[in-house]
């Protein structure tokens, strides 16, 4: 299945397939267009919903029975396209808000935050949809489905969550004019309590991003 085909008219636009390779697709495709820097002004707010987008996706996946491939081995589908260059243009963009805080797994009791990044994040939920698109576009339908599904419980899942609740957080904090906590100069490869995190922390108005990331504050 190749892209010309990918949205063949012969395909039933209400076929569940169909519809979750459309929201993958238009995710991934979105996402790379944001990190080419071409519109900052907006970033945020877009990144916003199409994450929001991307996890009606996840939960209908997680709503659905589990998928089981056809063949018991995952077909190989060669080297994974590299995604240090859209993870970087990220960063760079996204450098004033990047890093946040998130608790792992919400039912490990006591589990101390841990630092993370939007562009991280973002690079890892492409990589795994990708994987899938590959099955789908080389016209294994089931195999797709089955990974992105597996890989929503493992992975994406979990890190796009975590991604929307920090971009919800920022926005919600700029629209309602109250001050961000920056992690300022946080190496997200230091292991920190939620102390350490706190001394971390430096303030900066929500108005001195809003402008350049395309947010408006209450006025």
């Amino acid at each position: 299945m190749s892209d010309a085909t990918l949205h063949a008219t012969s395909q039933d636009p209400d076929d569940f397939a169909v519809q979750i390779a459309d929201q993958v697709e238009s995710f991934v495709v979105a996402v790379t267009e944001v990190a080419k820097g071409d519109e900052p002004d907006s970033a945020v707010p877009f990144l916003l919903l199409e994450v929001s987008q991307l996890m009606l996706a996840g939960g209908r996946l997680g709503a659905h029975e589990d998928i089981v491939p056809d063949e018991r081995y995952e077909p190989d589908l060669g080297p994974e396209p590299d995604v240090d260059d859209l993870r970087e243009r990220l960063a760079t963009m996204l450098e004033p808000i990047d890093v946040y805080s998130e608790v792992f797994d919400p039912y490990e009791p006591r589990k101390a935050r841990v630092p993370a990044r939007i562009s991280d994040d973002l690079a890892d939920v492409i990589t795994d949809l990708r994987h899938g698109m590959a099955h789908y576009r080389a016209g294994r339908t089931t195999e797709a489905l089955w990974w992105w599904q597996f890989s929503y419980f493992s992975n994406w899942g979990s890190t796009a969550s975590a991604t929307l609740r920090a971009l919800q957080s920022l926005v919600a904090h700029v629209r309602l004019n109250q001050p961000l906590e920056e992690l300022d100069g946080l190496d997200t490869d230091q292991d920190l309590s939620e102390d350490a995190l706190a001394e971390e922390a430096g303030k900066v108005m929500a108005e001195e991003i809003a402008e350049p990331l395309g947010l408006r504050t209450v006025k």
